[in-house]
């Protein structure tokens, strides 16, 4: 896979986290855990993407 095709897929990757977490916001039923978890998946997504492009 090349660099580019990489980050496009990491870039998708990270916009769906983000929709995720708009969705688990809106639900009383979600804990602190399951937002920090997804917080901090998307942000080892976004500095894979920053590495990369500085590759």
């Amino acid at each position: 896979m090349s660099t580019d095709a990489r980050i496009r897929e990491l870039s998708e990757r990270h916009k769906r986290l983000e929709t995720v977490l708009e969705d688990k916001r809106k639900h009383p039923s979600t804990t602190d855990q399951e937002m920090l978890d997804l917080k901090q998946k998307k942000l080892r997504i976004k500095d894979e993407i920053i590495s990369l492009k500085s590759a």
